[in-house]
């Protein structure tokens, strides 16, 4: 039974055109079939709700959820949940050494950062989600999927870019652009009641003063009370770091292992662990670097869609790995190709946060970067102690550095290299000739 806003037609007619989805009384229906979906499910409010009302719109839901490394999360609770209010199927998916390899490890690569502070925890994980919500589509015959991001963030243009870059038949259905959807949900207090005339359990403890989306690669926290830029937030809000203050009083001393620009092994020098396996390795820097403090900033970003949004977060293994990699890039790699991979890294890091992942200037960053890594190979040594990571030392079998040509004790450049101090005279001349020539314009138009 269908509801009555939605006409039985054809189903095949409801692919026929790849147009945007701006209400749900837009699809059309099939007398014979339900339309699948596969909805981006986590278990909370938002997607339970959302769940449960595509059914009522005739839809068949399949449910998926990504183990991106959620902390805590009960995936066998969240896929009864979604059984329950309705879905024929819930696939639950453990994308964590994906996620590691083949996202983190890439922005790590060419040191992503977005507006020189936000690492992308939540930007990283949305194509890695996307892809799989694609992948699940094609197996189940779905022809739409859907998603529970709101109207005023990034995630929605991240989903639906990644999904129609990797099969533009999809139809995307976001209820929170849907204006009979936004109608019928004002506010938390209609999410429940609906959630109570359903039978849909609801998690009994008090809401939180913001929103969260975490993952193992970071912990974000925005939204409610942090909507006033100047407010302050609890301590007790963490949950992947303790604050600098309560760090342990000895620090820690870490090596890093790189092999063209990935890490391969951490060792604590202080207790012996050792780590190779990549996901292992990325969990265990985040247990380190969040017992040291390390990973937490508190900023007002630029959204896609053109809003300044405040969010906290943390980020501590992906900090520390950051930081392990910009220094061993300093005793290897040449200046210029860092000059240029600094400015490729800030367009990677602009691609990723608006959902251009799947986009073709991404592969050619992406190439561009791995070809610059070929001699990011080495050893970075690291203390953590309260919030800071101080480096102790580097080596690498390609190092660039050489000591005889850096010293103030030798006057050449020793037996290897040809320098004579006295050529900087003329190297000094020719560089400052366009300097003068500046000058003596701005001396002869301020006369």
């Amino acid at each position: 039974i269908f509801v009555d806003s939605i006409h039985p037609i054809n189903h095949s007619q409801q692919l026929s055109h790849n147009h945007p989805i701006t209400s749900i009384n837009q699809i059309t229906m099939s007398s014979e079939s339900k339309p699948k979906v596969v909805l981006a499910y986590s278990g909370g409010l938002d997607t339970s709700v959302i769940l449960k009302w595509l059914c009522e719109k005739g839809f068949d839901v399949v449910a998926f959820c990504a183990d991106v490394g959620q902390h805590h999360e009960d995936f066998e609770a969240v896929k009864a949940k979604a059984l329950n209010a309705g879905a024929i199927k819930c696939v639950v998916t453990d994308l964590r050494k994906e996620f590691v390899t083949d996202y983190i490890f890439e922005a790590l690569k060419c040191n992503a950062i977005y507006e020189g502070r936000y690492l992308l925890g939540t930007s990283v994980a949305r194509p890695c989600i996307a892809k799989e919500m694609v992948r699940i589509a094609a197996e189940e015959g779905a022809g739409f999927i859907a998603h529970g991001a709101t109207g005023k963030g990034n995630d929605q243009v991240r989903f639906e870019m990644c999904a129609q870059a990797l099969d533009a038949k999809l139809k995307c259905i976001a209820p929170w652009r849907d204006a009979e959807f936004i109608e019928s949900f004002k506010g938390r207090s209609d999410l429940l009641a609906y959630c109570t005339k359903h039978g849909i359990p609801v998690d009994a403890k008090p809401k939180s003063n913001y929103s969260i989306d975490e993952n193992l690669f970071h912990t974000s926290y925005e939204s409610g009370v942090l909507e006033d830029a100047n407010e302050t937030y609890e301590e007790s809000m963490f949950k992947m770091t303790v604050s600098p203050q309560a760090a342990p009083e000895t620090s820690t001393t870490i090596e890093l292992e790189f092999v063209k620009g990935v890490p391969v092994k951490l060792t604590n020098k202080t207790d012996g662990t050792v780590k190779t396996d990549p996901l292992e390795l990325f969990m265990y820097a985040n247990e380190i670097a969040g017992a040291n403090g390390i990973g937490r900033i508190d900023i007002v970003e630029n959204r896609f869609v053109g809003i300044k949004s405040r969010g906290v977060y943390e980020t501590p293994g992906g900090t520390l790995l950051r930081d392990a990699h910009v220094d061993l890039e300093g005793i290897c790699m040449d200046r210029e190709v860092k000059r240029i991979t600094e400015g490729m890294g800030i367009e990677f890091a602009r691609l990723c946060y608006n959902g251009f992942w799947f986009a073709p200037e991404m592969d050619l960053i992406r190439h561009a970067v791995d070809f610059s890594q070929r001699d990011v190979t080495g050893v970075v040594t690291m203390e953590l102690y309260k919030g800071n990571i101080i480096a102790r030392g580097r080596t690498s079998p390609y190092a660039l550095y050489n000591p005889d040509l850096a010293s103030m004790d030798i006057e050449g450049g020793g037996e290897s290299f040809d320098y004579n101090p006295s050529d900087a005279a003329g190297f000094i001349r020719i560089n400052a000739v366009r300097l003068k020539t500046y000058a003596a314009l701005r001396a002869k138009t301020q006369e």
